[in-house]
């Protein structure tokens, strides 16, 4: 893709609303150029269907490589489900697996990681939201829940890790998530704002310690929680403190920055607002997720273009690519899958 084309992108990814585009969706990418979509069970039905709906998604904004973004984590967080695609088991299961065996744990999340991503590559989908770098702790809502591995940051650590690799090395950008950690928050934030009390000390030994050690990722995801000792004020998705201070600074991540949901009830002020302080205090990229056009003719036009930094790591981000990709043969690793869990 062309510097100029890119140079041309907003710095927001959209959802769309349906199994296909309108002609006022299509007219309304083409006008505003996102850099990406992100697709939802909404957006799903068949394999054919979804590769049709993300042809048009490319075609409205002239770009056959524009980033196509899904939720396929495992577990209770896959949009793409059985009979058409391939159900994985939450991350909680392998942190449990690994208690007892971690080298069983690791060839059991290698060979699922392997399985979606066979299935995303066949229709297009070019970036995952995975892994969930939060810790499990005695107070993590449950919106987290088996979606963390585990409460040891050194497991949660090995794994995330894995599930990373396995995408870069199928050719999946994987986005780790969600930064500077979720484990602490106490309640859902798609409903409420999280607020966190722990240390800074605390949090740097634990919650931190994943996304320190998996810092040379490509991609990032903000979480929408208040960390009262490092900004009262704003959620880390809209603190330039906790962005420049913790996410680029502690925890030393170059990669592209972007917001979790900006729907999601912990944020406050109307849609434009959200996304305009979360763009000033330092994210390279605002997420919105419902599909409504109206609801995205709000935002866009706060959203400018993508700036240099956020170009530089895009760029950066894609040279992570290992050539040649890993050859993937989900019907050997199904196979293999099924004598592994028939062990566990």
């Amino acid at each position: 893709m062309s510097a100029n084309k890119l140079c041309n992108c907003k710095s927001l990814i959209l959802g769309c609303a349906g199994l296909q585009l309108s002609d006022d969706e299509v007219n309304f990418y083409a006008e505003q150029q996102p850099y990406g979509f992100i697709l939802f069970a909404r957006n799903v039905d068949t394999p054919d269907q979804v590769r049709r709906l993300i042809q048009q998604l490319r075609s409205s904004v002239g770009r056959p490589d524009a980033p196509i973004l899904i939720d396929q984590e495992g577990g209770r967080v896959q949009r793409l489900r059985s009979p058409h695609w391939f159900e994985a088991k939450p991350f909680g299961f392998f942190g449990d697996l690994y208690k007892s065996d971690p080298k069983h744990a690791r060839d059991v999340l290698a060979l699922t990681t392997r399985l979606i991503a066979a299935d995303l590559l066949s229709l297009g989908v070019t970036v995952d939201c995975t892994p969930c770098l939060d810790l499990s702790l005695p107070e993590t809502a449950a919106v987290i829940g088996d979606r963390a591995f585990a409460s040891d940051p050194a497991v949660v650590t090995e794994l995330g890790a894995l599930v990373a690799e396995e995408m870069i090395q199928a050719g999946i950008l994987p986005v780790i998530k969600h930064m500077p950690g979720h484990g602490r928050g106490t309640v859902d934030s798609h409903h409420e704002l999280p607020l966190v009390t722990a240390s800074l000390g605390a949090l740097g030994e634990t919650d931190f310690a994943p996304f320190k050690a998996l810092a040379h990722m490509p991609w990032g995801m903000t979480s929408h929680i208040v960390f009262d000792q490092i900004d009262p004020e704003y959620p880390a998705t809209q603190s330039a403190k906790v962005i420049e201070e913790i996410i680029r600074g502690e925890i030393g991540f170059d990669g592209l920055l972007l917001t979790d949901d900006l729907n999601m009830n912990a944020l406050s002020g109307n849609l434009a607002d959200r996304a305009a302080r979360a763009l000033e205090a330092g994210v390279d990229i605002v997420l919105h997720c419902s599909g409504k056009i109206l609801e995205m003719q709000e935002i866009a036009p706060v959203c400018s273009v993508l700036s240099e930094k956020a170009l530089s790591r895009i760029e950066t981000g894609n040279k992570i690519f290992k050539h040649p990709r890993q050859p993937l043969d989900p019907i050997a690793d199904f196979a293999k899958l099924g004598v592994l869990l028939a062990e566990s």
